[in-house]
C-alpha cells in the first residue's frame, strides 16, 4: 500500500455526512475542520422538517457542544464565520428515497459537487423497533447508495457498520463481507424484502386490532428479537446492520466503498478534548449503575477480553481508510478494535472504577457519602439466574401472595417492583452475548494500514489508530470514567 496523505486527501472535498447529530459523526465534523480548515464544503444531513430547525439542530446538538472549544479558541471571534462558510445543514432523513431532500435544485446541485458520502446514521438500540431498524439501518443503506450512485464526482462511499454483525462467533473473526442473504444459522436465507414486508404487516395488524402505542412499541420489539434469534444474531441492531451490509456489498456496482466495523466505542482518549463522551455506552450502563446505587452485583466473567476503542480513534481510521482507498473501485472491510493488538480485560475496568469511586466517592442527594465497596460479579449466567430468583423474585412472589390475602393494598408496589424485575432480567438478556463475548476481531487490513501511515510520521500521530498506543489503566482511569461521570452521568 502506498503512504498515505489524508490532510491533503480532504483539502477542497465537499463532503456529505449523514447521522451528523450522533456522538461519532460530531467527532468527524470536528476533527475535519480542524486539521484541514480548506476542506470546502460540509453537509450535514439532519432530520428536519425545514432548513431552519436544521440549521437549529446543528447549532446546538453540534456546535454548542464542548468537543468545539478548542476549534473555538483557534479561530476566536470568527468562529462563526468560518463555519457557517464550511457547514451546509440538510433537512432530511436517510429512511426516504432521496434521503427526504425535497428540493429537486438542491439535490441536482448535490450530485454535481458531494466528492465523499460518510454514512454514520444508525439506531444504536439493541432491542430497537423491528420497523424502525429495518427504516435506518437497511432502508437507510440502500437510499444512501442509491444517492450516492447518483453523484459524477464521487470518490468515496464510506459505511459505519460495526464489528458485531459477526453475531456470537467465537475465535479469530476475519474482516470479510457477507453474501446477499446469508445467515449465521446453518443453511437458512436471509430474504431481506421479506424482512420489510413482514414487519410492516405486523405494524399494520396491530393497528387494525387499536393496539394501544406502548403496546405496538413492544410488539415491534419483540418482533425484532424474535426475527434476530431466528437467523443467528443476538439482537435487532447487529441483525439489521449485517442486512445494511449485505445491501451495499450486492448494489455497490463499481463504487468505491469502505465499511468500518468498530468494537464497542467509547469516549475521547486523546484530542481534541480528552473523557467527552455522549449517551451511554455499553460498557458504561454498569458504571452508571453502580454510581447511582441502582446495580449492587453483576454478572459476567472478569477475565474475559473487551474490545473497546476509543471514538477519535475511529474517526482518525474512517479518515486514513477514505483518503487509503478514494476512487478504488472496490469493497473494503475493516475492523477497527483492540482484542487482536491491545487485549483489555473486563477486570483492569473493574479495578479502574473501584479505585475511581474510592478516590471519589458518591454522595446521596441528601449530602451523605456512600461507601465504596467492590462491585460483586457472579461468573456464571446460572448462578445469576439464581441470584436474583432468592434476592429478588422469591421475595416478589410473597409480596405478591400478600397482596392477594390483602385484598390487593399491595397491588402498586408489587406492580412496579415486578416491572423492574422483569425489566432488568429483559435487559440481561440482551448484554449477555457481550459480557461472554469470547471472539476477537482480526484487523490484518487496518495493520497494513497502518504500516502504510507509518511512512509519514507527523500523519501517523495526528490520525493515530493503534490501540497498542493505549495505556488502559490510565485511560479509564483518569480520562473515560471521569469523562462519563462528567458528560453522561444524570
Amino acid at each position: 500500500m502506498e503512504s498515505i496523505r489524508i490532510v491533503e486527501f480532504f483539502k477542497n472535498k465537499s463532503i456529505l455526512v449523514t447521522g451528523s447529530t450522533g456522538f461519532l459523526a460530531k467527532i468527524f465534523v470536528e476533527k475535519v475542520l480542524r486539521v484541514q480548515p480548506e476542506v470546502k464544503k460540509l453537509f450535514l444531513l439532519v432530520r428536519a422538517g425545514d432548513a431552519a430547525s436544521a440549521n437549529q439542530r446543528v447549532q446546538t446538538e453540534i456546535l454548542e457542544k464542548d468537543l468545539f472549544k478548542v476549534l473555538k479558541d483557534k479561530h476566536g471571534d470568527g468562529f462563526h464565520s468560518f463555519v457557517t462558510s464550511k457547514l451546509f445543514p440538510l433537512a432530511g432523513d436517510i429512511v426516504q428515497e432521496d434521503l427526504g431532500i425535497h428540493d429537486s435544485d438542491l439535490r441536482r446541485n448535490l450530485w454535481k459537487e458531494v466528492e465523499v458520502v460518510v454514512n454514520v446514521a444508525a439506531t444504536t438500540n439493541f432491542d430497537a423497533r423491528y420497523d424502525l431498524a429495518l427504516g435506518i439501518n437497511v432502508l437507510g443503506a440502500k437510499h444512501i447508495l442509491e444517492f450516492a450512485k447518483r453523484c459524477v464526482r464521487l470518490e468515496m462511499l464510506l459505511h459505519v457498520s460495526t464489528a458485531f454483525v459477526a453475531g456470537e462467533q467465537s475465535g479469530l473473526i476475519l474482516e470479510k463481507r457477507f453474501l446477499m442473504g446469508e445467515t449465521l444459522k446453518g443453511d437458512s436465507y436471509l430474504d431481506i424484502e421479506a424482512e420489510l414486508s413482514l414487519a410492516d404487516k405486523k405494524k399494520r395488524e396491530l393497528r387494525a386490532e387499536d393496539a394501544t402505542e406502548e403496546a405496538e412499541k413492544l410488539a415491534m420489539k419483540e418482533l425484532g428479537i424474535k426475527r434476530a434469534k431466528l437467523f443467528g444474531w443476538p439482537n435487532t441492531y447487529v441483525f439489521t446492520k449485517a442486512m445494511g451490509e449485505m445491501l451495499l456489498g450486492h448494489s455497490r456496482g463499481d463504487l468505491p466503498m469502505v465499511i468500518l466495523r468498530p468494537t464497542i466505542i467509547t469516549s475521547v482518549q486523546s484530542e481534541p478534548l480528552p473523557g467527552w463522551i455522549e449517551g451511554t455506552r455499553t460498557i458504561d450502563s454498569v458504571l452508571i449503575g453502580y454510581a447511582k446505587g441502582t446495580i449492587t452485583c453483576f454478572f459476567g466473567d472478569l477475565d474475559i477480553i473487551m474490545d473497546v476503542v476509543p471514538g477519535d480513534m475511529v474517526v482518525n481510521a474512517m479518515m486514513a481508510t477514505m483518503a487509503a482507498h478514494a476512487k478504488q473501485q472496490a469493497e473494503f472491510i475493516y475492523h477497527m478494535g483492540s482484542s487482536v493488538r491491545s487485549p483489555v480485560s473486563y477486570a483492569t475496568l473493574e479495578h479502574c472504577g473501584f479505585r475511581y469511586f474510592l478516590a471519589n466517592p458518591r454522595v446521596r442527594r441528601d449530602g451523605s457519602v456512600i461507601q465504596t465497596r467492590r462491585l460483586p460479579f457472579i461468573k456464571s449466567m446460572v448462578g445469576f439466574r439464581v441470584f436474583m430468583t432468592l434476592r429478588y423474585k422469591l421475595p416478589l412472589e410473597v409480596m405478591h401472595l400478600v397482596n392477594l390475602l390483602s385484598c390487593g393494598r399491595l397491588a402498586r408496589g408489587y406492580n412496579e417492583l415486578n416491572r423492574k424485575y422483569k425489566f432488568m432480567m429483559y435487559l440481561v438478556d440482551l448484554y449477555k452475548p457481550y459480557v461472554y463475548f469470547d471472539g476477537c476481531f482480526d484487523d490484518l487490513n487496518m495493520e497494513r494500514l497502518r504500516m502504510a501511515m507509518k511512512k509519514d510520521d507527523v500523519e501517523a500521530k495526528m490520525f493515530d489508530f493503534d490501540p497498542k498506543h493505549i495505556d488502559w489503566e490510565d485511560y479509564f482511569s483518569s480520562i473515560h470514567i471521569p469523562g462519563v461521570m462528567k458528560y453522561a452521568f444524570k
